[in-house]
């Protein structure tokens, strides 16, 4: 483990903050969250000076480990949970395995129960996830149906990230690109530019579980139900990358996620980046450097933000009209609600009682497809409506964030709305969570320690995001590709490395190599 990673990203100051602003940098990046700190190890490995200034007192933005919990011992990643999207380039540029980074991959990649008492498992192993459709009764039409859809979004895939050339890497392909890309093939273009998940899955089967169990992977994140346009893409998005060679697959961190931020900072800090936590900026002085809270000046000819584009505009005075209207629209509502928890031991399942194998993979608790569009009607309508949930138990692979013989278990939820009075309410979507997952284990309350519930609003005290958004904004086609922020800014000598950048968001890398390579190549 890395000194970074043992110190939980707590790096403080490395030198007082009176001798930082005595030296004039090459560049400072303002936020200390996996891209950022990215950006900075390729910006020192090309030979400049680089200061991270980051508000918190720990690095590692949504991508970090807390104790929030009474019991110190357990270790929790707040808001991000498995790997599925880190760019196989980086962790090999940055040597981030010699670094720690470890990782199980998750087995079954999904596992959604039925009120039935059935359950369906999509296992690494196609020949095991076929026999499993079987065992369910699902027709011969629908088992190859369902097969034909996930081969579909594989080869979509392959084409933009293995084809030509890797859509993700450098500025996005216009969408005559794109189209290309994907071999002129109408049905793909469509999936990528408009269609929803629910028309996806019913050109392709029409058995109602696996459309209930499938539906979730076009909505986790986003600020729409599965029938809303553009959801097909959001499944594209989830699983357009690789984990340790195989392609459309997540995994657990070893450790948790955090341990992803702190083997890319250490990268930086071993290139020569100077990082600093628990340093608020205040003002970014385009072509002159920053102002911290404190009102120290620091002098830099270059100010990346990994700040999202919001956030930066209070910290930026004279921005270009346009630019800012753009960024005043960009979307960014939420309807994610995050629940984590210790656990005294794994719960049991309806669908497999006694049976602990599907906690060493993601688990799905559900509502109808037809359930999750009337509970997203009701989020936009201000109202929580958690009827979806997509469960990871980081300790069935690593028991070491956990005391002996206890577990931690983590829930992307959906849906809640940032606008309600979560002060009055957040035990309401508490007890949501709690009886959507006992609805299929039972016993799940009876297993509880302590738990959190993060709304949105939470999300964005706690980290920084504006909205609370995970991903620096709406991941739908309409925000992606060529309409998603680029790192360069009308703004002379700022530039954005987050996730509202190209290629998204998630835990990616990709946005902050992104933008370091624009910097380079501005800077001759």
């Amino acid at each position: 483990m890395n000194e970074i990673a043992a110190q939980l990203g707590r790096v403080g100051l490395p030198e007082p903050v009176s001798a930082l602003a005595a030296r004039r940098w090459d560049t400072i990046v303002v936020g200390g969250g996996h891209n950022g700190l990215t950006c900075a190890a390729y910006l020192a490995r090309a030979g400049q000076s680089v200061l991270v200034l980051e508000a918190r007192e720990r690095l590692g933005g949504a991508a970090t480990l807390e104790r929030p919990f009474p019991d110190q011992r357990f270790v929790i990643s707040p808001c991000a949970y498995v790997i599925g999207l880190l760019d196989e380039t980086v962790i090999r540029e940055l040597d981030l395995h010699r670094r720690g980074l470890e990782v199980y991959l998750a087995d079954p990649q999904l596992w959604i129960p039925f009120d039935d008492g059935t359950a369906f498992a999509q296992w690494m192993d196609h020949e095991r996830t076929e026999a499993g459709l079987r065992d369910l009764g699902v027709s011969p039409k629908d088992i190859a149906g369902y097969f034909a859809y996930e081969e579909m979004f594989d080869q979509m895939r392959i084409k933009l990230r293995k084809g030509r050339r890797d859509s993700w890497a450098g500025e996005s392909p216009s969408r005559d690109e794109l189209e290309e890309l994907l071999g002129g093939d109408a049905y793909m273009i469509d999936v990528l530019f408009r269609a929803s998940i629910a028309e996806v899955l019913g050109d392709y089967v029409s058995d109602t579980r696996l459309r209930d169990a499938l539906y979730g992977q076009g909505i986790i994140g986003t600020w729409a139900g599965p029938k809303d346009p553009g959801t097909a893409a959001v499944k594209l998005m989830h699983f357009i990358g690789e984990v340790e060679g195989h392609g459309a697959a997540w995994g657990y961190v070893k450790g948790g996620m955090g341990m992803v931020s702190f083997a890319i900072a250490d990268a930086a800090r071993e290139a020569g980046a100077v990082l600093a936590a628990g340093v608020p900026v205040g003002e970014v002085l385009p072509g002159e450097g920053v102002r911290l809270d404190d009102g120290t000046f620091i002098a830099a000819r270059t100010v990346v933000s990994n700040a999202d584009p919001k956030r930066l505009m209070t910290l930026v005075g004279d921005v270009p009209e346009d630019y800012r209207r753009r960024i005043d629209e960009w979307d960014i509502r939420s309807p994610v609600v995050k629940f984590n928890a210790a656990l005294d031991r794994l719960p049991s399942w309806n669908a497999a009682p006694g049976e602990t194998f599907m906690a060493r993979g993601v688990v799905d608790v559900i509502s109808t497809l037809d359930e999750a569009q009337v509970a997203f009607e009701r989020c936009a309508a201000g109202e929580p409506a958690v009827g979806f949930g997509e469960i990871y138990f980081q300790t069935s692979h690593d028991p070491t964030p956990a005391p002996e013989g206890k577990h931690l278990v983590s829930v992307f939820g959906q849906y809640a709305p940032y606008g309600m009075d979560w002060g009055a309410r957040r035990g309401e979507v508490a007890r949501q969570f709690i009886e959507l997952i006992g609805r299929y284990a039972p016993d799940f309350e009876n297993c509880l320690i302590s738990y959190e519930v993060l709304g949105a609003p939470d999300i964005e005290e706690r980290v920084g995001l504006t909205g609370g958004h995970i991903f620096q904004g709406e991941v739908r086609p309409d925000q992606m590709w060529e309409n998603r922020l680029t790192p360069r800014t009308p703004i002379p000598g700022v530039y954005l490395c987050g996730a509202a950048t190209h290629p998204g968001g998630s835990v990616i890398a990709l946005n902050g190599k992104n933008a370091a390579m624009a910097v380079i190549a501005d800077m001759g």
